[in-house]
């Protein structure tokens, strides 16, 4: 009985997500957008290769091309306000009470939740990913500067390219459910996970570095999404940022269970 009622349960939290326009929206156009977004870098890269002077051509990163900041923050941006759209817009219509009358344990429904939101945020994430680095690499092949999957630091920062929208999809249905008003979750989410830690930089002070390394972007930014990476004991380690990328889904999704259990709906 247990077993076939969480079946039901994600089933549920599964049509309610893709019942949203946002979703379909979200997850239909923005990683064709992103994946576009690397082809033509790849290509603008290609066609002035000849061109690059010889710093330029030594510090070159495929991996860039495939997989920029910008491209980082738009698939943040668009996972997190998922995130937290899952969740608000159920509050906004009321289909929470009807949720929850139905399934008293709500902890049960915002785990079922959780675990469809994610799910799908990381299988969207591992696509995108491994879309970018194909279409990228495959045109830079033609210039001798691709990179390989068996290359030093390259399925780190795959993985850690994929593992941005499920870690800000959990982050956005966190802060929704504390904020429960659909604009302020969406601007609350752009500016946690990617407004203010693009300008934080390594800095003399290391507790500012340590608190810095605390924040998902800032670590991918300079950790994480790097294939080699930078001898500067003020940067991020590598085992420090996994534990970050851990940390966050995790704290959120504890702050969405305790909110929703203890707040009137």
């Amino acid at each position: 009985m247990t077993a076939a009622r969480l079946r039901d349960l994600l089933a549920a939290e599964w049509i309610k997500l893709w019942s949203l326009r946002s979703t379909r929206w979200l997850l239909g156009l923005g990683p064709l957008a992103i994946v576009a977004f690397a082809a033509q870098s790849s290509l603008n890269a290609y066609r002035e290769w000849p061109s690059f002077p010889p710093m330029q051509k030594a510090t070159f990163s495929p991996l860039n091309e495939a997989f920029s900041g910008l491209s980082a923050t738009m698939f943040m941006i668009g996972a997190g306000g998922l995130g937290a759209l899952t969740i608000v817009g159920e509050y906004a219509t009321g289909l929470i009470r009807t949720t929850l009358t139905a399934v008293p344990a709500r902890h049960r429904v915002v785990a079922a939740k959780l675990a469809v939101v994610g799910g799908v945020l990381l299988a969207i994430g591992v696509l995108v990913s491994a879309a970018t680095f194909g279409v990228s690499q495959a045109i830079l092949s033609g210039r001798g500067v691709a990179v390989a999957l068996g290359d030093p630091g390259v399925l780190r920062v795959l993985a850690a390219n994929a593992l941005l929208a499920p870690v800000s999809g959990l982050v956005g249905m966190g802060i929704g459910a504390l904020l429960r008003h659909t604009a302020a979750a969406v601007v609350s989410v752009c500016a946690v996970l990617v407004i203010v830690p693009t300008f934080f930089r390594p800095t003399v002070h290391q507790w500012l570095n340590d608190l810095y390394a605390l924040v998902p972007f800032y670590v991918w930014r300079t950790c994480l999404g790097l294939p080699q990476l930078r001898d500067d004991p003020a940067l991020p380690t590598v085992a420090g940022s996994w534990a970050v990328f851990a940390a966050w889904p995790l704290a959120a999704a504890v702050l969405t269970v305790l909110v929703v259990h203890r707040r009137d709906v």
